[in-house]
C-alpha cells in the first residue's frame, strides 16, 4: 500500500500475520507534513510495531523526529559520554567500549511500565549490530488478552499490578542505586488496559510487574509468570530481523518486547539509540 499525502509518500507493507509493518519512502531527518504524521500514527495504532527502512538519524535528528509524536521521557539508567539527555545508547559493550557478553535487554518488558505515565512509543534506531542474530523480539498482549478463556478475562479485569524499577533490577542481579529508587518508586497499574483509539484491551506487565496489589505477594508473582508465558507463545510474537538503517517505533501499551541473545554478545557489538515518548496512566 503507498500513502501519499501534502507531498510525502511512503509505502506500508506488513512484516508478519502477528504485528509490524515495514515503512519505506520517507527521509525522517526531515519534518514531517500534519497529514503525513497523522497517518504513519494511524498505522502505528493498526500494526504497533513500524520499521523505517534506510533512516540514518544522529541523536539530534532522532530526538526531534520523535518529538513529532509527543513528549520525551528521561532515562533512569544514565549514559557514558557525550549523549543527548533525552537519547539512550542501549548496547553489550563495557566501560572500555569492549563486548561484555551481557545482553541486558533481554527479558520480556514494557518501557518504562514503573513510571505513573508509562511509555507510549519506544523509537530505537540501530547503530551498530552483530552479522547474524540480535533480532528483537515483540509479543502482541492484545492477541494474548482476546485468547484467554472469557473466565480468566473476568477474573483479571481489574486487578492492579505493582510495577517496580528496583525489584526488576534486583530480579536481574543488579541493584537500584538510592536516586534510582527516588526517582521511580513503585507504580500500581491496571493489568488489563484499553487502547482509546481502538477500545481493544491488552495485557500490561512484563519484567518490571512485580505482585498483584492487595493480593499475597508470592501468588501474584506465580500468577504474573504463568501469564507472561502464555503471552510470549510463538503465535502471538514477531522477531525483527534488523536491517542497516531500520528506526523501529513500536506501542509499548499493547506489547512486551526483548532483545535476542543469540549471538556471541563477547565478541560482537550490539549497539542501538532509544528514545521514549511518554504515555498516560493505564486505564
Amino acid at each position: 500500500m503507498t500513502v501519499t499525502l501534502e507531498r510525502q509518500s511512503f509505502a506500508v507493507e506488513p512484516l508478519s500475520p502477528v504485528l509490524g509493518a515495514a515503512i519505506t519512502g520517507l527521509d525522517l531527518r526531515q519534518p514531517l507534513a500534519d497529514a503525513t504524521r497523522r497517518a504513519i500514527y494511524e498505522n502505528f495504532v493498526r500494526y504497533h510495531v513500524l520499521c523505517f527502512r534506510d533512516q540514518h538519524l544522529d541523536q539530534d535528528q532522532q530526538v526531534v523526529f520523535s518529538e513529532q509524536f509527543g513528549t520525551l521521557e528521561h532515562h533512569v539508567a544514565r549514559n557514558r559520554g557525550k549523549v543527548n539527555p533525552l537519547v539512550q545508547i542501549v548496547s553489550n559493550l563495557d566501560a572500555d567500549g569492549r563486548p561484555s557478553g551481557k545482553v541486558s535487554t533481554d527479558r520480556w518488558h514494557s518501557d518504562k511500565s514503573f513510571r505513573p505515565q508509562p511509555s507510549l512509543a519506544t523509537i530505537l534506531h540501530a547503530l551498530v549490530m552483530p552479522p547474524d542474530g540480535g533480532e528483537t523480539c515483540f509479543a502482541n498482549m492484545i492477541a494474548a488478552y482476546e485468547a484467554l478463556p472469557a473466565a480468566d478475562q473476568a477474573e483479571l479485569d481489574g486487578v492492579r499490578v505493582v510495577h517496580s524499577w528496583e525489584i526488576s533490577r534486583e530480579r536481574a542481579g543488579g541493584r537500584a542505586t538510592p536516586e534510582e529508587i527516588a526517582d521511580a518508586p513503585p507504580i500500581s497499574h491496571a493489568l488489563v488496559r484499553t487502547l482509546p483509539e481502538t477500545g481493544e484491551k491488552a495485557l500490561f506487565m512484563g519484567e518490571h510487574a512485580a505482585y498483584f496489589e492487595g493480593q499475597p505477594e508470592e501468588a501474584g508473582r506465580v500468577r504474573l509468570e504463568q501469564l507472561t508465558a502464555h503471552a510470549v507463545q510463538e503465535r502471538f510474537v514477531y522477531r525483527h530481523k534488523w536491517t542497516l538503517g531500520d528506526l523501529l517505533m513500536w506501542d509499548n501499551r499493547c506489547l512486551l518486547h526483548r532483545g535476542n541473545t543469540n549471538f556471541d554478545a563477547a565478541r560482537f557489538p550490539r549497539v542501538l539509540q532509544r528514545t521514549c515518548l511518554r504515555g498516560a496512566a493505564p486505564a
